[in-house]
């Protein structure tokens, strides 16, 4: 029964493991649909509206005119006659009209009464051209369901169900459209927007300058970065350029505090104070060169994630789908939203598709800083537009923004900003407004032909591929002096033979080279230098590991506890998806079990420490190397992660606790094989609880060696450690120091705890003849509770070591 249970419930997960999902992602799917043609509607009748309105006053207006002018007209021709009646016979009471004077106090009585009743009553048509004239933006009086309360939050209420949110996410998109559109279009509704909009938000300011920024590489002197000197300024797009070496990405890694390994000296500050970066690390987004995303989780999966953990806490739901469903939009991701990214395994999304998902994990949490290396890498121009396009609209809002970018297209080239320049060796040769680049270089003698774009042709010089016009007396090596002395920099000693070429004054070479005959150092020097640079390496790592800095970014997240949540939701997802892989490793447990239980069989005379000697070897190897899964894939992203503030506990929580599902399940598919071929004396629930502490106890240590070593080493001391282990179990106690050493072995505990549980079920005669077995190696009947424990304590002694070499070290 039992193995027919299990072999049901294996093929059950392994054929339906993936319907869970889909059905799940299936039903969000239509809501969000439905949310969606809700929001058009409603945008498309509100804009029916607006327009049957402007017709109406349109209407009302003209019609209001015609009727003024004809009443001026009327009023005009009776106050003729009256004037002439008076210019002529204002002087003798005969001529004197009593009718018309009697008549004249009676018709405005008349029509003052008349007014006065109008005023009483207005007409249904002068009501609505009053309300038009007074509130053009109200919609009483007409029945026209267009969804206003899906459109804006109602204040007090809480959107709980799943269409509500997406009502009110796809309700501001379409409104945030409109407006759009309406300053594109420049329409008189747009300008007014424009003039008295309050619902723009602005994130907090970053500005980030930089002087006499230089980045050199500990123990060998060579400089990656060299004299920088500049700013970035919010709400601007930077692109930073250069030929191969010239230190793009070391630049910003030394704007992200990223840098490890070398020694920088000059000033960075922010907003003006010399502050560290990692006080605002929660609003700053760094987006790596490798598309470091999660290939088994779906698109909005990826992003909502980010938006969930690194969001503020106090942030509502339908506030936070909607920064996610915006940047989906901006991205022009609605495509394949529901699709999985994929690995290189299983194929998913486009290689350009990747790229966006890539730069939209840093935009969900809505940085001030926004750092990307070259983000256009592999997009074709028409992505590589949509990304510039959604990166201004988040420069729109205050964000800083600066990308490293290769060979960018004119377009694209003129879509930004700012222009940063470097040589090789990291030196500055222009820092500025783009639109004042070809200036600078066209002062030096240096233009830009026709048909070719600017920045290809400046990185061509820098590369010496293409010379400038001689009589300039511009080359490569001095465009860096001629930048410095065009600012009033300050140049370095050993750049001033530089400025004597540059300015041509001394006729004769007076000055002495600054560059000293050094000799080069011997083997056994450049040996030391390279220990003692890897030594420090490794201290920076640790230390910018263990950084604590003052938190300056305002934003509280939500805390370890919510994280974790978060974090175990995302890690079930990811176990689902690989049900097949779990699936795998149970059959291959179960055939195990079954050849061992056939090939060892119990001998009273040992207790059967031979087949429990077999299933600590199999069982510790392959739940290692299961075990290994968890966290060999994730290094990269883990490290992204926790670079941006998230919590590493969390992270190394959720991991074990899913881990626990094949903590539990796994002795009881090779007990259900190797207790029926084998039938041990002992039962089957002490052999099961034995197994469950074994395996306990090598998931941890499995993870010491998933995270400190390379995947390659990783496996093959999973295989080694279990056989030696044992080996030296099963050696006899008459030795001291092999006594000493096998109480550090897993392995001798859980057999101990085996052959005692089926030492027990023996009693009388048959126990007393057989205690000299147990006495050789050790053994004791009441020391099995003790061996679980020391099971169960070497299993969280090595997870605690595991964490520790998690947010310690950094090894791939």
């Amino acid at each position: 029964m039992l193995l027919a249970a299990l072999g049901t419930l294996l093929v059950i997960i392994y054929n339906c493991s993936d319907q869970v999902l889909t059905t799940r992602e299936k039903k969000q799917a239509k809501s969000r649909e439905a949310a969606a043609r809700s929001a058009r509607e409603t945008a498309q009748a509100r804009e029916r509206w607006k327009s049957a309105k402007d017709v109406a006053k349109k209407g009302a207006m003209g019609l209001q005119s015609q009727l003024s002018r004809t009443f001026s007209r009327k009023k005009s021709t009776r106050s003729e006659p009256m004037k002439i009646f008076g210019k002529f016979g204002g002087g003798g009471g005969d001529n004197t009209l009593p009718p018309l004077g009697g008549v004249a106090p009676s018709a405005s009585q008349s029509s003052s009464s008349s007014s006065k009743a109008k005023k009483k009553e207005p007409s249904n048509l002068t009501k609505v051209m009053r309300q038009l004239e007074e509130d053009p933006d109200n919609n009483e009086g007409f029945d026209l369901e267009i969804g206003d309360k899906n459109i804006k939050k109602p204040k007090g209420k809480q959107l709980h169900t799943q269409s509500q949110i997406f009502k009110y996410a796809y309700g501001q998109l379409e409104k945030e459209k409109m407006l759009q559109n309406q300053r594109k279009d420049l329409t008189f509704s747009g300008v007014i927007s424009m003039a008295t909009d309050v619902e723009i938000t602005t994130r907090p300011i970053i500005e980030v300058s930089f002087k006499d920024l230089t980045i050199t590489l500990k123990g060998k002197n060579k400089h990656l970065l060299r004299c920088v000197t500049g700013k970035i300024m919010p709400g601007r797009v930077s692109a930073v350029m250069g030929p191969s070496g010239a230190g793009k990405t070391t630049f910003l890694s030394a704007l992200a505090g990223k840098v490890t390994g070398c020694t920088m000296t000059g000033l960075i500050l922010i907003n003006g104070k010399v502050e560290s970066l990692h006080s605002y690390k929660k609003i700053i987004g760094f987006v790596p060169q490798d598309d470091i995303v999660h290939g088994n989780l779906t698109v909005e999966e990826n992003l909502w994630f980010s938006a969930r953990c690194r969001l503020s806490a106090d942030m509502s739901k339908p506030d936070k789908v909607l920064v996610v469903e915006r940047v989906i939009e901006s991205l022009g991701l609605q495509p394949v939203r529901d699709s999985i990214v994929g690995t290189v395994e299983k194929r998913g999304i486009s290689g350009g598709q990747r790229k966006r998902v890539n730069v939209g994990i840093e935009m969900v949490m809505e940085p001030s800083l926004l750092i990307l290396d070259e983000p256009t890498s592999g997009l074709d121009s028409a992505s590589s537009t949509l990304l510039l396009k959604a990166l201004r609209r988040e420069a729109l809002e205050g964000v800083n923004i600066c990308m490293v970018v290769h060979q960018p297209s004119y377009s694209l080239y003129k879509m930004f900003d700012d222009f940063i320049l470097l040589a090789k060796g990291g030196i500055t040769v222009y820092h500025g407004p783009v639109k004042k680049v070809e200036e600078y270089f066209a002062g030096l003698g240096i233009h830009v032909p026709e048909r070719v774009n600017p920045p290809d042709h400046y990185i061509d010089i820098l590369e010496g591929i293409v010379r400038p016009n001689a009589s300039t007396g511009v080359t490569d090596k001095n465009l860096p002096v001629r930048w410095m002395l065009h600012n009033g920099y300050p140049v370095p000693p050993d750049m001033q033979q530089s400025i004597e070429s540059i300015a041509s004054a001394s006729k004769g070479p007076n000055g002495t080279n600054p560059t000293d005959g050094t000799a080069e150092p011997s083997l056994a020097g450049e040996l030391w230098q390279d220990v003692k640079y890897n030594v420090e390496v490794k201290r920076d790592n640790i230390q910018h590991n263990f950084l604590k800095s003052k938190d300056l970014s305002n934003r509280i997240t939500p805390g370890v506890f919510r994280q974790y949540k978060y974090y175990l939701g995302r890690v079930g997802k990811q176990r689902l998806r690989e049900a097949r892989i779990q699936v795998v490793d149970f059959l291959i447990l179960l055939l195990a079990g079954a050849c061992l239980g056939t090939l060892a069989k119990v001998s009273d005379a040992t207790f059967g420490a031979l087949g429990y000697s077999y299933t600590v070897i199999a069982v510790s190897l392959l739940c290692k190397i299961a075990a290994l899964r968890s966290f060999t894939l994730d290094k990269l992203i883990y490290w992204r992660e926790r670079a941006s503030g998230m919590s590493s506990l969390a992270y190394f929580l959720s991991k074990d606790t899913i881990d626990h599902f094949s903590t539990i399940i796994k002795p009881l598919v090779y007990l259900s094989m190797f207790y029926f071929f084998n039938n041990p004396r002992s039962s089957f629930a002490d052999n099961y609880i034995v197994l469950v502490c074994l395996v306990y106890c090598v998931t941890g240590i499995a993870y010491i060696f998933a995270i400190f070593l390379e995947p390659g080493p990783a496996q093959l001391w999973s295989v080694l450690l279990p056989v030696v282990l044992t080996l030296i179990a099963n050696q006899e106690k008459r030795d001291v120091t092999m006594r000493f050493l096998s109480n550090f072995c897993y392995t001798k505990w859980a057999l101990e705890a085996f052959v005692v549980a089926n030492a027990e079920r023996y009693s009388g005669v048959w126990l007393i003849t057989r205690c000299g077995s147990l006495l050789k190696y050790g053994y004791d009947l009441h020391d099995w509770a003790l061996c679980l424990s020391i099971l169960v304590l070497f299993g969280i002694g090595s997870r605690i070591l595991a964490y520790f070499c998690m947010v310690s070290f950094q090894k791939k």
